[in-house]
């Protein structure tokens, strides 16, 4: 008989009731006045707020749409609903109106809640809707609006039972709504304390939105598994990152490459009192700007590699001399290959093809996307249930990935395959460069033809990316050079700093 596996709910009773002086939240509110909860404590507010929740009609099943930004309400409602055996439907804050209301529909969410600055937009979508909207107030830690008359102290939830719908990033398409059940994010914390040898002392510092899930997946749902503490904070701050982290004693950390790069755009300085011992990133960085940030930080950063619907990051890089080129070896716990996206057949090393991973949906893997059986059908495309993320890799004879581009990354110009990360590498090494994100556009004669948007490095001249054309040619073969370079004050992205490359595409496109 197959163990069954734990629910997320059950994995917070057990950490408060082995650790419950340990300080869990510590929460710097946007006027800098900090306040810090206990396990103990905390659960005290999450089984009021349940309450709260409970009288408002909210029970095992029941979708709570939450549209705030990061604050202790946040946390609160998650783990209250994962109590009730209810999801929460993760939205940015920062969405308008429209989005608010499609992704209320889609998932059928009976309430929602939202902070003051998303009054207008929220009120507006539940109108469409027929969704209950409750405006939280942000600056109060008692969270006396949220709580019932009673507290909610037994769990009612199973590992099968949805806790939270998060909506893809949309780099390459409009998103899909990802099932994460209880046993997912258990899942996804033992697996990230265990890669990040976090323990019970340590302190992880959360910046990036709560609604996205390496927030979720690689900081909050790791510290509950090993009892850690978070330092929370309302946004991220290029200026203020270092000073916050010292200040607050925190550990680890986990970023994006664009966070990273903006720390290095102000022009940061090492900053004394600083205890970080662990810092995941995602997404690639220039070797000279991992070196910097290193320095920075006093340790070296390790990158990750994972999605939404893999749960926790796959892929990992060792904790001892971590390759920065590399999205790092398979993750204690988890299975991945690379393969032939058209056989399945799993490729030698230094072969070029499709990563695919294996596990349980709903378990190990997330458990399909909402309300789209043929989407979910086509991300496993094999008989043998493995899913296909649409990135490209390959992998070399000590087990190390290296990313090769998503699966539209690759451009046939001419009949000839390019690479697109190959080109925004190169454009990335020059000097005046901050960062570059190349599009194909549609050519007569060759197909299919490469054009770059660069953003100028600050504190260069205009003219100094006058020479991308010949930079480009001396490094790159005719096929993979841009026909053209557009300069841009930035990129397009969402919320966390990942390239939204289909709107470049319909810019190039008109």
């Amino acid at each position: 008989m197959v163990n069954s596996p734990p629910t997320f709910a059950a994995r917070w009773a057990d950490t408060v009731a082995a650790v419950p002086e340990r300080p869990f939240l510590i929460w710097e509110a946007p006027d800098g006045e900090v306040t810090t909860w206990t396990y103990r404590a905390f659960d005290a507010l999450v089984g009021r707020v349940a309450g709260g929740l409970r009288e408002r009609g909210v029970t095992r099943g029941t979708r709570v749409g939450i549209a705030l930004p990061n604050c202790p309400a946040y946390v609160a409602l998650w783990l209250a609903l994962a109590r009730l055996g209810a999801a929460m439907v993760c939205s940015d804050p920062s969405a308008r109106a429209q989005e608010f209301a499609a992704q209320l529909r889609r998932t059928h969410a009976v309430l929602g809640f939202h902070g003051p600055g998303q009054a207008v937009e929220y009120h507006a979508a539940a109108a469409q809707t027929g969704t209950e909207a409750v405006e939280v107030e942000l600056t109060a830690s008692a969270l006396t609006s949220l709580c019932g008359a009673t507290s909610v102290t037994t769990v009612d939830a199973e590992p099968a039972d949805l806790a939270g719908l998060m909506f893809t990033s949309g780099t390459t398409a409009e998103p899909k709504c990802v099932m994460i059940t209880q046993a997912n994010y258990a899942f996804a914390g033992d697996v990230m304390a265990a890669a990040a040898a976090l323990r019970s002392t340590d302190r992880q510092f959360v910046v990036l939105p709560l609604f996205h899930a390496n927030a979720q997946y690689y900081s909050f749902a790791p510290a509950i598994s090993a009892g850690a503490s978070v330092v929370l904070m309302p946004a991220f701050s290029a200026s203020r990152l270092l000073n916050q982290a010292a200040r607050h004693r925190v550990t680890h950390l986990s970023l994006f490459a664009a966070p990273i790069r903006m720390v290095l755009a102000r022009g940061a300085t090492p900053v004394p009192g600083l205890r970080i011992v662990h810092c995941w990133y995602a997404q690639n960085i220039t070797d000279e700007q991992y070196e910097r940030f290193a320095e920075l930080i006093g340790c070296r950063p390790r990158q990750l590699y994972g999605m939404t619907e893999t749960v926790p990051a796959v892929l990992t890089n060792r904790a001892v001399a971590p390759e920065p080129a590399s999205m790092g070896l398979v993750t204690l716990g988890c299975r991945v290959q690379v393969r032939d996206p058209k056989t399945g057949a799993a490729l030698a090393p230094g072969e070029e093809g499709e990563v695919f991973v294996g596990g349980r949906p709903g378990s190990s893997l997330f458990a399909g996307y909402l309300d789209a059986p043929h989407a979910t059908a086509a991300s496993y495309p094999f008989a043998d249930g493995w899913f296909a993320t649409g990135d490209r890799a390959t992998v070399d004879e000590q087990g190390r990935f290296f990313f090769a581009g998503r699966r539209g990354d690759v451009l046939k110009v001419a009949g000839e395959n390019v690479s697109l990360v190959e080109i925004e590498s190169v454009i990335a090494e020059h000097p005046a460069v901050l960062e570059a994100a190349v599009v194909g556009e549609a050519d007569p004669v060759r197909d299919e033809v490469p054009v770059a948007y660069v953003v100028r490095a600050p504190g260069s001249a205009p003219e100094a990316l006058d020479d991308l054309p010949a930079w480009c040619t001396a490094r790159l073969a005719k096929s993979k050079r841009p026909v053209r370079f557009e300069q841009v004050a930035e990129l397009p992205r969402t919320s966390v700093g990942k390239i939204r490359k289909f709107k470049l595409s319909e810019r190039s496109a008109t």
